[in-house]
């Protein structure tokens, strides 16, 4: 009895997987059975962190090809939570519960996963926590507030065996990787150089002064891992990015993640040998932002390839034409990659091919979302399931990205270039390993 019970979950398993039942000991394990059933389970998903990006979520969350329930709702800011409630009411499956405190989320041993889209300082203690609690993690960029972060995420990910996917979400677009795995091939010849790129706009920020905590915010929770200080103004919702380095990772953190990692990729590098960096405050002189808003990076790596970096957060100017993208130089031609497509040249300069994307994800607005994210949020989906076995952006592969966000940051603090060690990526340089990693607020501290 035992016996044709088990053979009739496999064959109901097997058959809505679309496989043949035939020889089945021999093709599959007892894992392979409950991965094949286990595919068809719902996700029970939270959001944590309700600002800006979370509305890039909505489409994959409402996408029944995804079969997730939404079981939390979590901000600090009540005003944000109830703002998110309000829009995927009726929209998605789940009874979602909306919550201030996302240890709730973490103590609910029924939640599966977790998008983390909260500020810089508590992307990589949120996520370790998360998977200290059981849950896999959709993590936004950047992955970590520091390289030490980065270090940990990687070994907790070991640890715990949960899927982490960073959300550089360009990873997942196929007009990008139809061109990388090209470029890879030689269509270019042999890669050498990368230039990425950014150019944004941005206005005049205030000045950082103290105020009352607004009404509805958790100051305590927002600050979190970081340690505690009194609220300034205007720091909770965005302006947190430009007021320093105890939140935010600047500029090169929060958008040359994207195309750096991009340049990665497309010349198959790790960790950069030597890094020189030229960067400072080069618009609106006296207003709140104590960051540079201008870099040029240079990052140089073994086998004489290099990857540049030009970053320009408050001058429009598209210098190559577009505000956003990396450009790969090969021995016999280049290609021009954004979000949008991708153009491929001859070594001459003559145009060979134009491959446009169809999909609604470019540019450098707030929030973003589009069908990148949603290829990008589906693949994590499924590799939970065991449906993909190949996670796009994994967390050791963000993490060095992130790395060289981290090492343009660290030169710009201490004005002046250093060597890495290719074999860890550890700075040889005493002053940046001074700010390899940070303090953390007392019992906030990471246990590995």
């Amino acid at each position: 009895m035992r016996n044709n019970r088990r053979k009739f979950i496999q064959q109901v398993a097997l058959g809505a997987a679309g496989i043949s039942l035939g020889n089945i000991n021999s093709a599959f394990s007892a894992k392979s059975y409950a991965r094949i059933i286990g595919a068809n389970d719902r996700l029970n998903v939270a959001l944590m962190g309700c600002g800006r990006r979370v509305s890039a979520y909505y489409a994959a969350l409402k996408d029944k090809n995804n079969n997730v329930d939404v079981a939390y709702i979590c901000d600090v800011m009540k005003k944000q939570r109830e703002k998110v409630g309000r829009d995927l009411q009726g929209k998605v499956t789940g009874n979602a519960k909306l919550v201030n405190d996302i240890h709730d989320v973490w103590n609910d041993k029924t939640v599966d996963a977790i998008f983390n889209a909260t500020p810089d300082h508590w992307h990589a203690p949120g996520t370790w926590m998360a998977m200290q609690a059981g849950k896999h993690v959709y993590i936004e960029k950047p992955c970590s507030q520091n390289p030490r972060e980065g270090e940990l995420l990687v070994a907790f990910q070991k640890k715990y065996g949960k899927v982490v996917q960073m959300g550089n979400q360009q990873r997942s677009a196929k007009e990008s990787q139809d061109i990388i795995s090209e470029i890879h091939k030689g269509v270019i010849g042999d890669v050498y150089k990368a230039v990425a790129f950014y150019s944004n706009e941005r206005g005049e920020v205030p000045i950082e002064k103290k105020a009352p905590i607004p009404e509805g915010l958790d100051w305590n929770l927002w600050q979190g891992p970081a340690p505690h200080q009194e609220y300034t103004a205007d720091t909770w919702d965005y302006n947190w990015h430009w007021y320093g380095w105890h939140w935010g990772t600047g500029e090169t953190g929060n958008n040359a993640t994207h195309e750096l990692d991009v340049a990665r990729w497309a010349l198959q590098v790790k960790y950069p040998e030597h890094v020189y960096v030229e960067a400072a405050k080069r618009h609106f002189k006296n207003d709140g932002w104590v960051m540079y808003d201008t870099m040029d990076a240079t990052f140089q790596f073994p086998d004489n390839k290099v990857i540049q970096w030009d970053g320009k957060s408050r001058s429009g100017y598209k210098t190559y034409g577009s505000d956003r993208g990396t450009i790969i130089f090969g021995s016999e031609g280049s290609v021009f990659v954004n979000r949008e497509g991708y153009t491929l040249f001859d070594r001459a300069g003559k145009k060979i091919k134009d491959s446009k994307s169809k999909g609604s994800e470019a540019g450098n607005t707030l929030g973003g979302g589009g069908d990148m994210t949603d290829t990008h949020v589906a693949n994590f989906f499924n590799v939970i399931r065991g449906k993909e076995t190949k996670l796009n952006s994994p967390i050791e592969e963000g993490a060095i990205s992130q790395m060289m966000c981290h090492y343009a940051n660290i030169s710009y603090r201490i004005n002046k270039s250093f060597k890495i060690d290719t074999a860890n990526g550890h700075i040889l340089d005493k002053d940046g390993m001074k700010l390899w990693g940070r303090e953390y607020e007392k019992g906030w501290e990471p246990k590995l």
